[in-house]
């Protein structure tokens, strides 16, 4: 019986097409919203993933989101170091700094500064030079995405030069040496971002009584790490934050205070409604086309619970094919867009978002088809 559940639905071709576009419509544009909407929130901490080396963050205690710098004391970095299980302190310095290109033209950049002695809070991947070559003097590492672009250059017949190894620019009218090139995350606003030392950072931007953004910390061998947390907030009345925890905070200030959230659940709520109302109809259609057969097997003694699985056959054999075209396009669209300025990163969790949304329209629809079905009287087969 489930095999002719099977050929019902693919014999009649234009209305199987109908369903399976309706729903590839349903599934592409929910997986790529969610894509989009998961590759933003990925930015806004971003630089928390890159910076991998530490597993403490402290902070200012009203931090509110990674980007909520609030400078610190420097007798504060020694404070830290002195409470019990953590390990070492290194400072980070994170702030905004204007960069004067060769056209003469300003570029606001990211500008971070880390610990000249052990480089902790460095760049995760480095592409051209090393980060040690941060010890010449006026030494930057520039991202490979601002080089390329914001911070390149043209020349007069048009052709764009990319800042390389050896290039000088200005930093707050200061010299600044390019010493390597490195791969970073994106970044929420997508500016450029340059590494250089703690001690230059804090040269490079105007004087100010306090520049210490953030002390990146390392609990003890053995020690629990949310305990040397709690320790260091009791004992020096600063924010204290696992990696995960300022992923965390920083998500929760964006979803709450942007309109992210809920600009792309519209999208992704629009195309659930337009994937129900379309495949809904058709299938619908479809099957008020085939009561016939429907009364052809009830005559015959064919139970309901036999055809139900008959119409939930049908409804998941399309809700397959659909979300396997829709979440391959989508994925496709990624790719051919992964280096451009667009947000995208489609986790093994969306696949499952996605596919469990296009399998429950289909069982929505499904579900107005039954009680047709159910309702269906035998007798139909001899009316004419």
């Amino acid at each position: 019986m489930l095999l002719f559940a099977i050929k019902m639905l693919i014999g009649d071709r234009a209305k199987y097409i109908s369903i399976v576009l309706g729903l590839t419509f349903a599934s592409f544009i929910i997986s790529w919203q969610a894509a989009i909407l998961v590759g933003i929130i990925n930015r806004t901490y971003g630089f928390v993933s890159d910076t991998s080396q530490p597993s403490i963050w402290v902070t200012d205690p009203t931090l509110q989101y990674i980007d909520d710098i609030k400078p610190l004391k420097d007798t504060d970095l020694y404070r830290v170091e002195s409470v019990e299980g953590v390990e070492w302190a290194v400072p980070l310095f994170k702030g905004a700094i204007p960069a004067r290109l060769h056209n003469g033209t300003f570029q606001t950049c990211i500008l971070i500064g880390i610990d000249s002695a052990t480089f902790i809070g460095g760049p995760p991947e480095m592409i051209e030079g090393k980060i040690q070559d941060l010890r010449i003097n006026d030494g930057i590492v520039v991202d490979y995405i601002g080089a390329t672009t914001k911070l390149g250059f043209q020349t007069k017949e048009g052709v764009s030069i990319p800042l390389r190894i050896g290039d000088t620019m200005e930093l707050n009218d200061n010299r600044a040496y390019v010493t390597g090139i490195c791969r970073v995350s994106r970044t929420f606003q997508s500016q450029p971002v340059i590494y250089t030392s703690y001690d230059r950072a804090t040269s490079f931007v105007p004087g100010q009584r306090k520049l210490l953004s953030f002390i990146l910390a390392k609990e003890k061998a053995g020690s629990n790490i949310h305990e040397v947390c709690a320790r260091i907030r009791d004992q020096t009345g600063l924010g204290a934050y696992t990696s995960s925890e300022l992923k965390h905070l920083t998500v929760i200030y964006y979803m709450r205070n942007t309109g992210i959230f809920i600009n792309f659940g519209i999208a992704i709520l629009l195309g659930f409604i337009i994937g129900t109302a379309t495949a809904g109809q058709t299938l619908y259609n479809f099957t008020i086309d085939n009561l016939p057969y429907f009364g052809v097997f009830k005559a015959m003694g064919t139970r309901n619970t036999v055809l139900i699985k008959m119409v939930l056959l049908q409804a998941l054999l399309v809700s397959t094919i659909s979300w396997g075209i829709g979440i391959g396009l989508s994925s496709l669209f990624g790719f051919l867009m992964r280096h451009t300025e667009l947000s995208f990163s489609m986790p093994f969790w969306l696949y499952i978002f996605s596919g469990i949304s296009i399998l429950f329209i289909s069982l929505l629809c499904a579900l107005f088809c039954m009680k047709k079905v159910i309702r269906l009287d035998p007798a139909i087969v001899f009316k004419s």
